[in-house]
């Protein structure tokens, strides 16, 4: 045992040997970003050279895979490190551009809040590549912050301006539109509440937690689950843990950080407790002079505007960014205070406010507004992540080339064609593709997505297995069966809403989308929260009732055709879901029932060109249901490419043989992956 023990420290310390080093190194590669930006800034070069971070991804990933190591782990870490240092070098551009003396030594903030707030939090994050020592101004009403700042007081502002959970701070906007201060930076930040308290007591004897409002309605369905708990809204949040420190009772509890618990000492009794895993709060940077943003930094411009209280002045003054194909980021309405229901709005959109194009932008919107005001411009957040090129790490040398055939809309719906019942799913309705974004997955138009996993999700593990295989290879969206429909009633029937769980930690950890199966309405609204697509089997293609419900979410669908459906039966189901408000529906053949007994069904290929002509939906071809046996599957999925679908789904499992649905269709990991570097050269 003892020697166990002394092998066990041994190890650790040839760990913390090997991380001290890879600190040294990353501060080397820093050092080297900082004498890059000085070569770049003296011949003016762009800050950021995308084929050059695919080449460097791609050279890294294919040696990676030579040491065991995944794509999905080494691109996420290089991902950081290329952040940081395209936030180092557009620093230091920002710098030069708006200093024209000696850099500040100090740097003053003026927060709302305490040192531990997420205000704090996300200060220490924005300022991190300043390399200037930060002293805060603690405030606790957001006008003070301002007050501050206009004052001299402070050089810049925090402010919390949205939230990913509880929507837009109204406050803030409403003293925007008074301040003389302009935005000259912008910060996200993951805001991962906790419950604090003094010591560790079961969370059903809590009686009373502190928080911020926002954080409480962040947070609302936990504070529910507590029994006759009272809340008190406070301040600010580490605000709140300070006074249960004060109080001393351990049945007092706050809604706050993990810093600012570990700040005051506290125990955290549960992490993560907020409605939506994935919250975040936008903070604005504002200080008393615009500031300058280099012409080679992504930019965006927020003003505030008010239009004349007709019919239309809203529109028309929209139009002006549509003409000039300025991309809205954000849209907000705030009441104009003393005029009855006349509103003010505030506008994000891309573009810096130096550029010809928005002062044209500005210029001509002044003809349909009676009052605008900039707000200021500033550089973006929003980096674009250098795409991994699957074609060069699965097999160097393969071209991907564009779909066979395109289809020309206009001349289709000029065809003289009979009535259909299916009007909004028809091309008469809308000549062009409708094209779906699901996170940053595009389904539809010349794009070809692969959708794969397993028929079922069988456990935690074998769906994280899974995952990775579908990562390493490319596909873009996970699919895993929850609720499975089986013909006899001892099949296996799926882990239901566990199952969705862990689909999507697996999505989650893989950054990719999921899609699962929903057979009963009861199911759809708690599905849709955590699957990015709902799907409606070939059993409940008219189940009307089903398509109803799926048609009020906001979640893109996957419709598959019948077993004995007619495309105009298909069709007409569809328009159940597009009529109810939902216009992202995804058609999927998945093989009919014929007098050909050879495989499970028949996949109709015939089927895509048809619907191309008939609507705009997008199709998918899924091999795998169609004829049920893995040696078939691979060259219909292959031939699905070719006809023209904008995508397949694909089954596949660690252990075909022994997996607890459709064992005879799902591909071996190795046939899988010889199938994606197939789709590749096609």
């Amino acid at each position: 045992m003892a020697k166990k023990k002394q092998d066990i420290t041994l190890l650790r310390e040839k760990i913390n040997q090997l991380d001290s080093g890879l600190i040294k190194l990353l501060a080397q590669r820093r050092k080297l970003s900082k004498e890059v930006i000085v070569v770049k800034e003296t011949f003016h070069k762009p800050i950021r050279d995308q084929q050059r971070e695919a080449e460097l991804l791609n050279r890294l990933i294919k040696a990676g895979k030579k040491e065991g190591l995944d794509s999905h782990f080494l691109s996420k870490v290089f991902y950081e490190i290329i952040e940081d240092s395209v936030r180092l070098q557009q620093n230091f551009v920002q710098t030069k551009l708006n200093t024209k003396s000696e850099k500040k030594k100090a740097i003053k903030i003026a927060i709302q809040g305490i040192e531990g707030s997420y205000s704090y939090l996300a200060s220490q994050k924005y300022f991190t590549h300043f390399n200037s020592e930060l002293t805060f101004v603690f405030k606790k009403l957001f006008d003070e912050v301002i007050d501050s700042v206009e004052k001299g007081e402070a050089d810049y502002a925090v402010l919390p301006i949205e939230n990913t959970t509880s929507g837009g701070i109204n406050e803030v906007y409403d003293l925007l539109l008074h301040t003389t201060l302009s935005i000259v930076g912008e910060e996200k930040f993951q805001v991962k509440h906790c419950l604090v308290a003094l010591e560790e007591v079961p969370i059903r004897k809590i009686k009373k937690v502190l928080a911020h409002h926002q954080a409480a309605a962040q947070c609302s369905k936990f504070l529910e689950s507590i029994p006759n708990v009272g809340v008190e809204y406070f301040v600010d949040t580490a605000m709140s843990v300070q006074k249960i420190k004060e109080v001393g009772n351990s049945s007092f509890a706050a809604i706050a950080s993990e810093e600012a618990a570990t700040l005051f000492n506290l125990k955290i009794l549960q992490r993560d407790i907020a409605n939506q895993p994935e919250n975040f709060t936008r903070f604005l940077v504002a200080s008393r002079k615009p500031e300058e943003v280099d012409s080679r930094i992504p930019c965006k411009t927020s003003i505030v505007m008010a239009t004349s209280h007709t019919a239309g002045s809203l529109v028309e003054a929209l139009n002006v960014f549509r003409k000039y194909n300025v991309n809205l980021t954000k849209l907000e309405s705030r009441p104009i205070i003393g005029n009855p229901w006349e509103e003010m709005f505030y506008l994000d959109f891309e573009g810096n406010i130096i550029d010809e194009t928005i002062k044209n932008v500005m210029d001509e919107l002044g003809q349909y507004t009676r009052f605008i005001k900039i707000l200021g411009s500033y550089p973006s957040q929003e980096l674009s992540k250098t795409k991994l090129e699957y074609t060069k790490i699965l097999e160097s040398g393969i071209q991907k080339s564009a779909l066979p055939i395109s289809y020309d809309s206009q001349n289709i719906i000029n065809k003289k064609s009979k009535s259909k019942n299916y009007r909004l799913a028809s091309r008469e309705y809308k000549s062009e593709d409708t094209v779906i974004k699901v996170r940053d997955v595009i389904i539809g138009g010349n794009n070809f997505v692969v959708i794969a996993g397993p028929c079922s999700v069988e456990s935690k593990e074998m769906i994280l297995q899974c995952a990775l295989e579908a990562k390493e290879n490319g596909v873009q969206i996970l699919r895993g069966g929850c609720f499975k429909p089986r013909t006899s009633p001892y099949s296996f029937q799926g882990l239901g809403l566990e199952g969705v769980e862990f689909l999507s930690e697996a999505g989650k950890y893989y950054e990719m989308p999921i899609i699962t199966e929903v057979m009963d309405t009861e199911q759809v609204a708690d599905v849709a929260k955590v699957s990015d697509i709902l799907q409606i089997g070939a059993r409940n293609m008219q189940n009307f009732a089903l398509l109803k419900e799926v048609g009020k979410t906001h979640r893109p669908i996957m419709l598959k055709r019948g077993l004995s459906a007619s495309i105009d039966d298909w069709l007409n189901a569809a328009e159940y879901i597009l009529s109810q408000g939902n216009r992202q529906v995804i058609l999927c053949e998945r093989g009919i029932r014929t007098f050909e007994t050879a495989t499970r069904n028949t996949l109709d290929l015939s089927a895509i060109p048809v619907l191309k002509e008939l609507t705009h939906l997008p199709v998918i071809v899924d091999p795998s249901h169609a004829v049920g046996e893995r040696n078939k599957v691979i060259p219909l999925a292959k031939a699905a490419k070719v006809v023209g679908a904008h995508g397949i789904m694909i089954e596949f499992h660690p252990d075909p043989p022994n997996a607890l649905s459709d064992p005879e269709q799902a591909l071996y990991f190795q046939q899988f992956e010889e199938l994606m570097r197939d789709l590749y050269k096609l």
